[in-house]
């Protein structure tokens, strides 16, 4: 570390004779207030973490004065931004709707409208004519062209009037179709609203509930509500029923997980009989059960467990009943099928399916095979109709969709699985919808350059029907090709391959003069799955090499992928990117000058140790929401979300070595005095998940430590260093779909520009 002044937050802000505002000319610097942190022997003396009080009016004046010096450095890259933001919008329908999906006797769907911000959802009475395929059918229903019937239930635009920020936490309407229950956030800090509406009147009512969590739901009689409180570190942990009409120091409390490391949630059965209570982390889970009452006047039971945590399992339950008898489908990784009670159960670690009768559920020594464990194939969850099952898998990164009826499941009448056939090699084909009563399963389509298809699967005859397509405007997908590359993991394992997409224009040569930007995420068991970007096209027609490098950490190919970059072996992702980066550099198909890099929220973290370990390999990097004081962090358990996080990156508190571990990667604390890239650190102040507070850390310390040159423009090959809050938003940044376009442009304007790369070609 090199040592800081004691210079308060300062810009050049020298008046003009004239009386014009100045320029920013210089960044702001925070003054350095060391505060000591010991743990295990070890102390690290922080400078900067003064700037967490988010209440105080210093911070946020410091928070304004990076803005400005931002708003400065970035403002020849204006019409840039005017033109990605053009370009999305082009390429953009706005004008459009959802295709509709059907829910007792209404079909819902979604519009949005040219020059508006936020959706408009919408309903329409269905039928019931006696001929299931047509009653599911969805009716064609065209943008801008009200249908008779046509019921407005909730106006994005309308609820956001007048508020900084608008987010849906929630929405459900009771079974009879006459109130609606939703949730709304006007901050960015993901505490939700819950309120009710009567969808006969439009009036609302009287019932209101603040704080809760994502989730809500409505029982059989539309009298109760069930929905989650979060505790202060943003953890959802209590579960509570709320009757209509009542006061909501009423309300039951159904489940409360004292537990600060695991997290909970609840969602009904597909038949609607029963409430599922989640409760879990990365590691291990447990799921309780509720019979629903069916009448008003039959009050709630008590939760029974279905399988506990002390299993030890990662696990999901669909209830289903088969042949008259309740039963539960089980997704898990241990498998428990060896005779000798005394054998300890052999890991699954890429999950098996299995089913249990209701009356022995709890012991797995009763359970049945359904799909065995594979080591190629992962089973990520599992959804049941009234007639069939469907299995979300990931085959050679590919997330894939498996079908097979419910008759002789788990017997030797079993049927085979069926899959849906595609012609491309790379895409995403997911579980959208499986409606109990319905002949079809809704499937999503998507592709790296296939915009998204919305896909009804007619389960009986094996038949696809296509019920939309997103039309992009002005896209032609033969422009554009996918490749999957594989790069070693040089730096730990040769024998360890990295997948790779690569995206670009068809025309693009093999000359080694393009520019690249990376992308990456590598954490949680996210899959950075296929799919059509269409600000992504932005870079495309400016001849960048897009790739998407999907380093360990992430479930591209299975838990052992995740498992490798988790917990002590983390180091792995940010070696995975380095030796991608690398690969491509050394591919012919970019300049190895021209490479920039980008990722957000964990992948945030991803950007800083990338940083750390080999600066030279980048000209300009984005991190967005960055998670890059990781170790802070996770050493409070009374931050948002800390103690829950011990499953991913290890506990620093109790264990040492894991203290050690985290030291070593952890971006804030490991910047070093060399030349680094342009750095773009995007922020919300009223992020729960990544506090501002970290990135405005980070750039203090990139700026004071690092040897680059920071003062010259990035158009001159300058490396500024500089901080966007977004004072308004939340983890996702501003609300509303042209804000959200405004940011991403942002975003790539600032590589471009970085890369010398802001004509089309």
């Amino acid at each position: 570390m090199t040592s800081a002044s004691s210079q308060q937050t300062s810009t050049d802000t020298t008046t003009p004779a004239d009386g014009s505002q100045p320029p920013v000319t210089t960044p702001p610097v925070a003054e350095a207030r060391p505060v000591a942190r010991e743990h295990h022997g070890h102390t690290y003396s922080d400078d900067f973490d003064w700037l967490r009080d988010k209440g105080s009016d210093e911070v946020i004046a410091h928070l304004t004065a990076e803005n400005a010096y931002t708003d400065a450095v970035t403002a020849d890259q204006d019409p840039l931004r005017k033109a990605i933001f053009a370009e999305i919008k082009a390429h953009t329908v706005e004008t459009d709707l959802s295709v509709p999906a059907r829910k007792d006797g209404w079909w819902y769907f979604s519009r949005t409208e040219e020059g508006q911000q936020y959706t408009v959802q919408c309903r329409v009475r269905a039928a019931d004519t006696g001929d299931r395929l047509a009653d599911w059918t969805p009716p064609v229903i065209e943008p801008g062209v009200p249908v008779d019937g046509e019921q407005v239930i909730l106006d994005g635009n309308a609820e956001a009037e007048g508020q900084p920020f608008f987010s849906l936490g929630g929405l459900a309407v009771s079974r009879d179709g006459n109130l609606m229950a939703y949730a709304v956030d006007h901050a960015g800090d993901e505490r939700f609203t819950l309120r009710l509406r009567d969808l006969r009147t439009g009036q609302e009512l009287a019932d209101e509930i603040p704080d809760v969590s994502y989730g809500i739901v409505f029982d059989a009689t539309g009298t109760r509500v069930f929905y989650t409180v979060p505790d202060d570190s943003w953890r959802p942990y209590r579960i509570l029923a709320h009757t209509l009409g009542t006061s909501v120091e009423e309300d039951r409390l159904l489940f409360q997980e004292d537990d600060p490391g695991m997290w909970s949630g609840f969602g009904l059965s597909a038949d609607r009989t029963e409430l599922l209570v989640s409760v879990g982390n990365s590691e291990v889970a447990e799921t309780l059960a509720l019979d629903l009452p069916e009448t008003v006047d039959e009050p709630l039971g008590e939760l029974r467990m279905l399988v506990s945590r002390d299993l030890g399992l990662l696990h999901g339950v669909d209830p289903v009943t088969l042949d008259g008898q309740r039963h539960y489908v089980i997704v898990h990784n241990k498998d428990f099928t060896a005779e000798d009670e005394e054998n300890a159960p052999t890991p699954a670690p890429n999950n098996m399916v299995s089913l249990a009768a209701r009356e022995t559920v709890t012991d797995p020594r009763f359970w049945r095979t359904v799909v065995g464990h594979s080591d190629t194939v992962k089973v990520d969850g599992a959804a049941v109709t009234a007639t069939h099952l469907a299995l979300g898998v990931r085959r050679e990164t590919t997330p894939r969709t498996l079908i097979l009826p419910l008759a002789g499941l788990g017997t030797g009448d079993q049927a085979d699985p069926v899959e849906p056939d595609f012609g491309e090699e790379l895409y995403s084909c997911e579980l959208a919808g499986a409606p109990f009563e319905s002949p079809f399963l809704r499937l999503a389509y998507s592709s790296w350059v296939t915009p998204s298809q919305v896909l009804d699967y007619d389960v009986a005859r094996g038949a696809l029907h296509l019920r939309r397509q997103v039309e992009v405007p002005g896209y032609d997908p033969d422009q554009y090709l996918v490749e999957r590359w594989w790069a070693p993991a040089e730096s730990t394992d040769r024998r360890v391959a990295i997948p790779l997409t690569v995206i670009r224009r068809r025309e693009t040569e093999w000359d080694g003069s393009n520019p690249c930007v990376v992308y990456g995420y590598g954490s949680y068991e996210m899959s950075m799955d296929p799919g059509l970007s269409v600000a992504r096209l932005s870079l495309l027609d400016r001849g960048v090499v897009y790739v998407v490098a999907h380093v360990r950490g992430g479930g591209e190919l299975g838990r052992g992928w995740y498992d490798d970059g988790k917990k002590l072996a983390k180091k792995n992702s940010f070696t995975d990117f380095v030796d991608a980066t690398r690969f491509v550099a050394q591919s012919g198909w970019v300049d190895p000058d021209r490479i920039a890099a980008m990722g957000g929220s964990a992948g945030g973290l991803l950007m800083g140790g990338v940083l750390n370990l080999a600066p030279e390999l980048y000209r300009a990097c984005v991190a967005q929401v960055p998670f890059v004081d990781a170790l802070t962090s996770i050493l409070d358990p009374d931050l948002p979300l800390s103690a829950l996080e011990w499953e991913e990156w290890g506990n620093p508190i109790e264990d040492p070595e894991v203290y050690r571990y985290m030291q070593e990667y952890t971006p804030y604390e490991n910047v070093r005095a060399v030349d680094y890239p342009a750095v773009a650190a995007v922020t919300s102040l009223n992020d729960t998940r990544v506090l501002y507070v970290e990135p405005a850390k980070w750039v203090q310390e990139l700026r004071r430590t690092v040897t680059s040159d920071q003062s010259a423009p990035l158009t001159a090959g300058g490396a500024p260093i500089v901080l966007k809050t977004e004072m308004d938003g939340g983890h996702g940044g501003a609300s509303g779909r042209y804000r959200a376009w405004e940011d991403r442009a942002w975003d790539y304007a600032f590589l471009l520009t970085a890369l010398g790369a802001a004509d089309r070609r």
